[in-house]
């Protein structure tokens, strides 16, 4: 009894640890939802973040541009040793003597004028974020489209396993009924050969299912910037709603509102308008430029800090020659005096030296080998370019949704189409089933049903996809969101 007792308590705790582990398990298996997908690729995606980093950077230039339209300041000190012969201070001599110099400048300059360029290009930088701001938008679209392809294929390579799964499950009936019939010698050995070629080409057929849900499941966590190693399964929606979708379209319709909102239209009627503008900054090289500009200025010498004058001697008369013969001296009329020189120091020469300047400067282009009127025929071609591509990207968008129309078209005739022939070759295959199972057909007919049988169930489970990955498309041109 004590045994019992042992054993059913080792019992108890390893199911505790099992049902631990199990709902671990559980919980650690994240569920994707199709909503969920398209968040998470939109919050982590790093082609968006590129795109996002390219949109702030046209940000910032749109900034530097309106600062380009503030006055320009700038301070130019500088000092330094000069060694040879130079003028001596107060003397008209030369000598070889090093001086020590100071310089300090400042200038203030704001243009007033520059033939509409910097206006111009504020325009064009905004053009310009614009257009990175609908590529951003185009490259999240193209995403959330291709997370919606990636997802239908998951739920259809989830279908095509578990189709394969119930295939697998026939053919292992078939194979344990031929077994027996070959054991009670009513049938042969090819008979049994075929239904173990069933099985093999049943289990190849699985296999080759969940590598495909393998490959679609990794791409979408390659679009989530998940780790490849994280445990996901998808939630499949219920697809029983998508039998009313909507196929008949009017083209015209779909055309112009495609045209007000996909973003490959709008991009390059941006980049169209961005090198109209190019023109207009171009055509601003040949007026002149004028621009207000206001100085202040000092400097200092070494040469010169003994010579300052401090004072003079008291007036006197200076005597200017003698008397020949008499060596009387002779005086000047006027009384003269002398300067009386001290030390000159650094910032009384600074104060003493500094100058002020305003003014206007007028530059005027004459001749520049060209370059303005090379400048403009470039832009010019560039937006011709630019009209080119704007056609180019309309008329694409429309042969694309004229195909699409009719890609939703034909993926229902074949949904339908699909759906009558995996009826017809279910019935047909009970039929032969149960006519097998009373011996009155052979083995070949039998696996010949069940082959039918089970292609017309992959192929309907596909075109059933396909139908609702097409009807998706149009929901993405016409700009509505995506859903299932």
């Amino acid at each position: 009894m004590t045994l019992y007792i042992l054993n059913f308590k080792r019992l108890s705790l390893l199911g505790i640890l099992l049902a631990a582990t199990l709902g671990f398990t559980t919980q650690a298996q994240e569920v994707i939802t199709l909503q969920k997908a398209i968040d998470l690729t939109l919050q982590r995606n790093l082609t968006i973040k590129q795109a996002q980093i390219t949109e702030s950077l046209a940000k910032a230039d749109v900034d530097q541009s309106k600062f380009n339209l503030y006055p320009t300041l700038s301070a130019n000190p500088s000092a330094g040793y000069g060694f040879g012969r130079s003028p001596v201070a107060g003397a008209y001599a030369y000598a070889n003597q090093t001086i020590f110099n100071v310089n300090a400048q400042a200038t203030v300059q704001e243009v007033i004028f520059q033939g509409g360029q910097l206006r111009n290009q504020i325009i064009e930088n905004k053009i310009l974020l614009d257009a990175d701001k609908t590529s951003t938008a185009k490259v999240k679209n193209d995403l959330i489209l291709n997370v919606v392809v990636d997802y239908l294929q998951i739920l259809t390579n989830q279908d095509l396993v578990t189709a394969a799964k119930q295939q697998i499950e026939i053919s292992k009936i078939t194979l344990d009924r031929s077994q027996k019939n070959f054991d009670a010698g009513n049938q042969t050995l090819a008979d049994l050969s075929q239904a173990k070629a069933g099985l093999s080409t049943a289990d190849l057929n699985l296999t080759t299912a969940e590598n495909q849900y393998a490959s679609t499941i990794l791409t979408l966590k390659q679009y989530m910037e998940m780790p490849p190693d994280s445990d996901i399964v998808v939630e499949k929606p219920d697809i029983s709603k998508m039998d009313n979708i909507q196929t008949l379209f009017n083209a015209n319709d779909v055309i112009k509102t495609a045209m007000g909102v996909n973003p490959d239209v709008k991009l390059a009627e941006l980049q169209q308008k961005s090198y109209e503008q190019q023109i207009k900054i171009a055509k601003g090289n040949y007026y002149p430029t004028l621009a207000l500009y206001g100085g202040l200025a000092s400097y200092y010498s070494s040469a010169n800090s003994k010579y300052r004058i401090v004072g003079s001697t008291p007036l006197a008369y200076q005597t200017i020659g003698t008397v020949t013969g008499t060596t009387q001296t002779v005086q000047s009329i006027e009384q003269v005096s002398q300067p009386i020189y001290g030390p000159y120091s650094f910032t009384r020469q600074f104060d003493d030296n500094f100058n002020q300047s305003v003014g206007l400067t007028l530059q005027i282009p004459i001749f520049n080998h060209f370059t303005a009127h090379t400048a403009v025929r470039k832009a010019k071609l560039n937006y011709e370019y630019a009209q080119v591509s704007t056609d180019l990207a309309r008329n694409n968008l429309s042969k694309t949704i004229l195909q699409a129309l009719l890609d939703v078209q034909s993926a229902q005739k074949s949904y339908i189409s699909a759906q009558q022939t995996y009826q017809a070759n279910k019935d047909a295959f009970n039929v032969v089933q149960q006519r097998y199972n009373v011996g009155l057909v052979n083995s070949l007919d039998y696996n010949t049903s069940l082959t039918n049988y089970n292609k017309a169930e992959n192929d309907m489970i596909q075109a059933k996809y396909t139908l609702i990955f097409r009807s998706k498309v149009i929901d993405y041109y016409l700009g509505n969101p995506i859903t299932l």
